[in-house]
């Protein structure tokens, strides 16, 4: 059983291949991973896969005996700033059923890119960024509103309903929430919701301008994520290099310390007293492949 003091559990997406269980869990088991992130259905489709009752339950039982802390990532297709209502209202329904699988499963959050508001039309942008922020907030608080619990619980997260984690993207397209400053509106639509988190996205928020690469920029980063959603709102970081420069809007991950990010960014989040039980998940290439280096990686740099 892994120690349920871990400043900063470490691991990676997994694949759920042949089940929870015998697929994700066997395979975080064998990478040494101490949290892990998945899908529970296609990640480019709008199937609401129901689960099996038996299945999740071993896997929330055998996590919770792990000390394994778990995260989802919501199909990549929900965007509920769409104009388009079908995608829309899949969006929501998607979010919905992640969120009821995370209680299944035992999984403490749900992570859900924050959308575009997908509009080429020139002198329209602004009302049409106005729309879909209405989007987000008819869809999404009336989700917020069904979970349980207050989000007064502990750093582990054990206690309580699942949180929904807003990832912040990269800024490419007409995005929603590109970056950290743009989080201010994006949680002021959902009136500042107990259960409404952050996943700070490393690639992404470096992309959209933040100033990871130099001394000090993740640090200051963080205090900034702070200072617009208050203590305790940041719940996930997806650890990533990116293959492109800061401010290029492009989200392409990369290795650790492969970058434009470099390794000293991620020593300085792990210090960071904000961060203290937020675990990190990989995204990079090949992070779920035995023998890539960015989980040993990423412990040496916390054990520092």
């Amino acid at each position: 059983m892994l120690e349920t003091a871990l400043r900063n559990p470490i691991g990676t997406h997994v694949q759920v291949g042949k089940g929870l269980v015998a697929g994700a869990l066997a395979s975080a088991e064998s990478l040494g991973c101490e949290t892990l992130q998945v899908f529970v259905g296609n990640p480019r489709g709008w199937a609401l896969s129901p689960g099996k009752p038996a299945e999740d339950a071993a896997f929330r039982e055998a996590t919770a005996e792990r000390g394994i802390r778990t995260f989802i990532h919501a199909p990549y297709l929900v965007n509920l700033g769409s104009p388009t209502p079908a995608t829309y209202e899949r969006s929501v329904a998607v979010v919905a059923h992640n969120l009821q699988r995370a209680v299944a499963i035992g999984a403490e959050g749900v992570v859900v890119h924050t959308g575009s508001f997908v509009d080429s039309t020139p002198g329209e942008s602004e009302a049409r960024y106005a729309a879909a922020m209405r989007q987000v907030r008819e869809g999404l608080l009336p989700v917020l509103e069904t979970l349980e619990g207050d989000g007064a619980d502990g750093a582990d997260g054990a206690d309580g309903a699942p949180w929904l984690l807003l990832e912040p993207t990269a800024g490419q397209g007409r995005s929603l929430c590109a970056g950290v400053e743009d989080l201010t509106a994006y949680l002021g639509a959902l009136d500042f919701h107990p259960r409404a988190g952050i996943c700070l996205d490393t690639c992404h928020v470096f992309a959209a301008g933040a100033p990871l690469d130099e001394p000090g920029g993740a640090s200051a980063t963080v205090d900034r994520i702070v200072e617009i959603g208050g203590p305790g709102r940041l719940r996930l970081i997806h650890a990533n290099d990116s293959m492109d420069v800061r401010g290029a809007f492009k989200d392409r991950h990369q290795q650790i310390g492969q970058g434009h990010i470099g390794t000293e960014a991620f020593a300085e989040l792990f210090a960071h007293p904000a961060t203290a039980g937020v675990p990190f998940v990989l995204e990079t290439p090949g992070s779920r492949d035995p023998g890539n280096p960015d989980l040993a990686l990423l412990k040496k740099l916390r054990d520092a």
